[in-house]
């Protein structure tokens, strides 16, 4: 049963818990158990006050728009903070310096870039998710990757304590970033170019249209899958498996394009687990590449 309230008299938290809140609700992919806790923060100061209030063994997922999450049907234990709607400001602190805190979707992020006279961040249009999702994978698209734009990042740890980074304090590959433990991602400033916003903004259109026209974005998904080996593509070295189209109970390898697993309907987050583990298997048995997922899982996904 899920109940919801706010904590809201003069000096308390201000923001939204819900308890025994079904996750899948909060995932792009639509699958996902209920959360023991989710809160949703009214603002940063009302974010820091919540984190004050965990105990320290409390275990502690941070969610965006769930769109590189596979959780589990029995759920998470413990506290999930949903950053999406919540931690959405975004203003330009200097000429050509943004700072977008985590929940900002990408899509309004490259919008919001474009109108400042700002031009590179086209390539985040095409990215379903947030900003906080992006920096936490260096994610990409259409040849263009998040971390090459990042000045610096503010984080917040368990105890609600802000710092203040740069990319150096970060190990930051294709698809991946490595992080000090414990900490997660607020906010960037991430500086681009004055450019030609009108081909910015065509480019945006142009890039949206061609991510309809190839790829299945009016379905349950993670976006893609698996990341790309070098030198090929996942979804070519899966089409040429002949795995278009496999099905695992309602969870689909998507017709439209193979890096993509579809919710037909019904999924559950173990039918899309053992299709991405199949697909991983026979990529791996008749081409020898073993593809990395991008989507991260959540939970135990014991049978």
């Amino acid at each position: 049963m899920t109940s919801t309230g706010r904590m809201g008299l003069s000096g308390e938290l201000r923001g939204e818990l819900r308890r025994d809140e079904p996750l899948a609700k909060h995932t792009s992919w639509r699958v996902g158990g209920p959360a023991m806790r989710l809160y949703r923060p009214a603002d940063r100061d009302d974010l820091i006050a919540f984190l004050r209030t965990l105990d320290a063994d409390e275990p502690l997922l941070w969610l965006g728009l769930g769109s590189n999450l596979l959780i589990d049907d029995t759920g998470w234990p413990g506290t999930v903070i949903e950053t999406q709607g919540c931690l959405t400001a975004m203003e330009q602190v200097e000429p050509g310096r943004l700072r977008l805190e985590a929940g900002v979707s990408c899509a309004k992020a490259a919008r919001f870039a474009t109108r400042a006279g700002l031009v590179g961040l086209e390539f985040f249009a095409g990215i379903p998710g947030t900003v906080g999702g992006a920096l936490a994978m260096n994610a990409g698209a259409w040849g263009g990757e998040t971390w090459p734009h990042v000045a610096l990042v503010r984080t917040l740890d368990r105890s609600g304590t802000l710092r203040e980074r740069g990319p150096q304090d970060f190990e930051v590959g294709y698809r991946h970033v490595a992080m000090p433990a414990g900490e997660w991602f607020l906010e960037a400033e991430m500086v681009l170019e004055r450019g030609d916003t009108e081909a910015a903004q065509a480019r945006i259109k142009e890039l949206l249209a061609r991510r309809a026209a190839t790829q299945p974005t009016g379905l349950p998904s993670c976006g893609s899958v698996f990341r790309n080996p070098p030198g090929d593509h996942a979804a070519r070295l899966i089409e040429a498996c002949g795995l278009k189209g496999l099905r695992i109970g309602a969870a689909e390898v998507s017709p439209k394009h193979a890096n993509f697993i579809i919710n037909t309907g019904n999924a559950e987050a173990r039918d899309i687990a053992r299709l991405i583990d199949h697909v991983r298997a026979e990529v791996e048995r008749r081409h020898g590449v073993r593809l990395i997922p991008e989507v991260r899982r959540v939970g135990d996904f014991q049978s």
